[in-house]
């Protein structure tokens, strides 16, 4: 069983890393490539593309021309702790220990525009690329195109048991080509009670997402039905407002 989550697009590499250990992604060639297509655009040409003051712009510029391989933790940063969020608020990997921290290296993926699958423990290069950032590259003229089928034959081969808890957002996880997606795909939901009725609040659910990849950790859950029992911060599994391997958790106050 593998859970896979979004990338945040704030991040810390301020702060040391509370463990040592280390791998290194197993896209970095094609992160080159994106990388080498990056750098030839200009600031103007990144603030319009992303949306950015030309502050933030000529930020990110400087980060894709100083981007290099090799990575160790000198110039690096395991991404699970880079990443900051409210997913990764939820999830609070500074937290675990090593057990938790191995747990969730086999079992939790993080897609990215720049990095396709990310395990936790790889390390990563400040960045800044949301998968539906429209990047004519050298493969298409976007992130989707650039990627292709590799994201879902990534995650398809570490699938033992054909099964992927699905708590990125539609941004990404389209990203895995979920119709030709050989797997049984469980999409958590979340939802909160708000002027009479239950609903999506997007700062609730995305924590929400980090906080039930949390609870699997820490439970060593490695059987689906198993996750109905999330209870964390007030939530409960719904089966009347469930469909299917859509599972809907509710919370009353938040």
């Amino acid at each position: 069983m593998l859970i896979v989550i979004s990338p945040a697009k704030t991040l810390d590499f301020e702060t040391e890393p509370v463990t040592s250990e280390h791998t290194q992604s197993r896209f970095l060639d094609q992160s080159q490539q994106l990388i080498d297509d990056l750098k030839k655009l200009a600031v103007a040409d990144v603030a319009s593309l992303m949306k950015l003051s030309d502050k933030l712009a000529g930020l990110n510029m400087a980060r894709f021309q100083t981007w290099s391989p090799p990575f160790d933790l000198s110039n690096a940063k395991q991404a699970v702790l880079a990443f900051k969020g409210d997913v990764y608020t939820g999830l609070d990997a500074d937290s675990l220990d090593n057990a938790g921290f191995e747990f969730m290296q086999q079992h939790l993926r993080i897609l990215s525009g720049l990095y396709g699958v990310l395990r936790p423990l790889d390390l990563i290069q400040a960045y800044r690329l949301e998968m539906a950032t429209k990047f004519g590259n050298s493969k298409g003229e976007n992130l989707y195109h650039f990627w292709g089928s590799q994201l879902r034959q990534s995650i398809e081969m570490e699938l033992s048991d054909g099964v992927l808890i699905n708590l990125a957002s539609n941004e990404y996880f389209k990203a895995l080509q979920a119709k030709n997606l050989n797997a049984r795909i469980i999409t958590p939901i979340f939802k909160d009670w708000k002027n009479g009725q239950y609903k999506i609040i997007s700062f609730y659910a995305k924590k929400a997402r980090g906080l039930m990849s949390r609870y699997i950790i820490d439970h060593r859950i490695e059987k689906p039905e198993q996750i109905q029992q999330f209870d964390t911060d007030g939530y409960r599994f719904s089966l009347e407002m469930s469909k299917g391997d859509d599972w809907v958790f509710i919370r009353d106050q938040s």
